[in-house]
């Protein structure tokens, strides 16, 4: 109850402030349209508007839960109006970007630590490349693919990719590295060979790092399919909910269509989270 009861309160906290925020936001349309009908609305009237407009400014929670409810459950998950299909469109593409990053950043990072011509040249390309905004980059790529032939999970695969390899590339740069002197001499006077050192000394002290970068990669490659899903104007994945949401002024929309990606990005979190207790368990890194 004492872990529990700190959470309950921040909740509660939010809760009221997002109530307070509609009320505040969606008062000015309610007296428009009771001004155009020439009537006045009283207090209570008043509230229970805001509270309930078709098309808010800002929904109320039960608001967004009821659209998100409705999303989730209330299709057939074959269905274009599904949340549950384009949350699959869209998680399809994040875990081909995922794969295609987090192997590049791994084999990135070996390369770094075990080259010092690739240190001095790849990981400044690297940092230079997480200085250009995303939103300049996946137009260019959605175009240019699409003029190659090449549409569908692709381009927003490659658009994943690009957000997720760099943390994985610095977590493992950091976590190949963390063997101190001592340990390597140690090695050394074994007489362990470059790939005895990097499998029984260098990895298993990177994996904790390894494990932390690739709950940050997942969760950018999510963000990168769906900021790649907008300038192709896709009709399919959450970023599609968002741009048709956002069209038709359907606000309701596209909170629960951010709602399913937040609740995607911590599923996908969560699952990383899993397999990084089970193999530092097996490895006897963790209890």
């Amino acid at each position: 109850m004492s872990r529990i009861l700190p959470v309950l309160t921040v909740l509660l906290a939010i809760m009221a402030i997002w109530y307070l925020a509609a009320f505040w936001m969606n008062a000015q349309w309610a007296r428009d349209q009771a001004a155009r009908a020439g009537s006045e609305l009283t207090t209570t009237a008043l509230i229970a508007d805001t509270m309930n407009q078709q098309r808010p400014v800002l929904p109320t929670p039960h608001q967004v839960a009821t659209g998100l409810w409705d999303g989730l459950t209330g299709q057939a998950v074959t269905s274009r109006r599904s949340l549950v299909w384009h949350g699959w469109v869209t998680l399809s593409a994040t875990l081909a970007g995922f794969a295609i990053g987090a192997g590049a950043g791994v084999l990135l990072a070996v390369g770094i630590v075990h080259n010092r011509a690739m240190d001095q040249s790849v990981m400044p390309w690297a940092v230079a490349s997480q200085t250009v905004p995303i939103l300049a980059i996946a137009p260019m790529v959605i175009v240019v693919l699409a003029s190659m032939g090449v549409t569908g999970l692709l381009p927003k695969a490659i658009i994943a990719a690009w957000l997720s390899f760099f943390p994985v590339l610095v977590g493992m740069v950091k976590g190949l590295r963390t063997p101190d002197g001592m340990q390597l001499d140690l090695m050394r006077s074994w007489n362990a060979s470059a790939a005895q050192v990097f499998w029984r000394l260098r990895l298993p002290s990177a994996l904790p790092y390894l494990f932390a970068s690739l709950k940050v990669a997942i969760a950018a490659a999510l963000v990168g399919t769906i900021v790649g899903e907008l300038p192709a104007g896709a009709t399919a994945g959450l970023g599609a909910r968002l741009l048709s949401g956002s069209y038709y002024g359907q606000t309701v929309q596209i909170w629960a269509a951010l709602f399913t990606a937040a609740i995607l990005a911590a599923g996908l979190v969560l699952v990383i989270g899993l397999i990084e207790r089970m193999t530092l368990r097996r490895m006897g890194l963790a209890r």
